[in-house]
């Protein structure tokens, strides 16, 4: 039995929270990829070579795979409010110790206190939403939030990187920790209390992935993230190869950030009507622009618009699929979104893994063609899962009303 009762379901859509917790997302966004923007002062400040600064970077993904599904379960029965809220301020907390650190393993420590942040804000913040919401608004609870992400690598990063450039990397990383502060404020202020849920949905993991279609998820999601990372990582390579100009480097990054927005957008639209179908054609268009690229990335105007099919269809992804797990974890949905981090964090670091070896195997024109494959794969998973996984939404053939209103119970 629950020691507390269950709020009631809300009924008016939380705004203003769903803006702090995008706010939110943008910072922890902005936080990962700092360290790779600023890597030569990083290394000129902390007297080591860039590719040991580069390990700053590497190990805030890797203590996330090694301390989300622990931290997790540890912190289950801390409110969820009072989670987040310490959560934006451990990432200020991150960025002071980074700014200040006098060398470089203090800089590490201060990385590695980001990075367990990062696991668990994104463990917490979605099931956070399907519960502050009405349970017909979380696609677009979620389209709102995830364009933190989007605007983080196209605004955030750069911004960061530029000032950093002026004022010095310590700069940088004390001026997005004042923010953070000031963003824990708002936290507090603005992020309405979750409904509590009972005990016997506290996050199990073993019985998170025997829920129907969660495995299918977790498996196609990530196969996604590790492709646009195989691709992402060595865009510079391919670019070059293609006989762009070395302008197009910077160029392909503001375009794959700005189109995302452009992919959450829709996805916010749809992904609670057509869910399935949208995926579907979502997926394929990732793969087919992907396949193009080595053909028609040799001109400018081509390769632009195959990279904005790419980075829309990135952005949208994610709703689809943060919707989906979500759904098919059910009163488990914590753990379930717990799993998908980890895989996602996985899929990441094999991703730049697969991409060197597609790199130094087939060459930099074939990088593309090596990352359109785990779509292909994700594509098919997709196809299958359709009566757990993804089914269809209520303006799609197949749809029935139960499956609706158990959602709504377990919101």
């Amino acid at each position: 039995m629950s020691s507390a009762l269950p709020l009631p379901a809300p009924k008016r859509f939380p705004i203003a929270a769903m803006l702090v917790l995008a706010t939110i997302a943008f910072t922890a966004i902005t936080t990962e990829l700092l360290t790779s923007g600023l890597l030569p002062q990083i290394s000129v400040g902390l007297e080591v070579s860039e590719p040991v600064a580069g390990y700053l970077a590497a190990a805030y993904a890797a203590v996330i795979v090694v301390t989300v599904i622990p931290a997790a379960r540890l912190l289950a029965r801390v409110p969820r409010k009072t989670l987040l809220v310490s959560l934006v301020l451990t990432f200020a907390l991150s960025n002071v110790l980074v700014g200040l650190a006098p060398n470089f393993a203090a800089a590490m420590g201060g990385r590695l206190v980001g990075g367990l942040a990062h696991g668990l804000l994104w463990t917490t913040m979605a099931p956070f939403v399907s519960r502050v919401v009405p349970s017909d608004k979380v696609g677009k609870a979620l389209a709102i939030v995830f364009s933190g992400n989007s605007l983080g690598m196209a605004i955030g990063a750069p911004v960061g990187t530029a000032l950093g450039s002026v004022l010095g990397w310590r700069a940088a990383f004390l001026f997005l920790a004042g923010f953070g502060l000031l963003l824990t404020g708002l936290a507090l202020w603005l992020l309405p209390q979750v409904r509590r849920t009972s005990d016997a949905a506290r996050p199990s993991m073993r019985t998170a992935i025997a829920q129907p279609g969660v495995k299918a998820v977790a498996i196609a999601w990530p196969l996604l993230v590790l492709a646009h990372f195989a691709l992402f990582t060595y865009i510079a390579p391919f670019i070059r190869e293609a006989g762009l100009p070395d302008y197009a480097i910077s160029l392909s990054l503001t375009v794959l950030g700005a189109s995302g927005l452009v992919g959450i957008w829709v996805a916010g639209i749809t992904v609670d009507s057509r869910p399935r179908r949208s995926l579907l054609i979502t997926t394929a268009a990732i793969a087919i622009a992907m396949l193009l690229l080595p053909l028609g990335g040799g001109t400018m105007p081509t390769a632009i618009a195959l990279m904005a099919v790419w980075g829309a269809g990135l952005g949208a992804i994610g709703i689809y699929n943060q919707a989906a797990i979500l759904r098919a974890g059910g009163e488990y949905r914590d753990a379930a979104n717990g799993l998908t981090v980890l895989t996602i964090q996985l899929g990441i670091t094999i991703g730049a893994l697969y991409g060197s070896a597609a790199l130094v195997l087939a060459g930099p024109l074939m990088v593309p063609v090596a990352a359109a494959l785990p779509v292909v794969v994700a594509l098919v998973i997709t196809l299958t899962g359709k009566r757990h996984a993804y089914p269809p939404g209520r303006k799609e053939a197949g749809w029935s009303e139960p499956k609706v209103k158990e959602m709504a119970d377990q919101h």
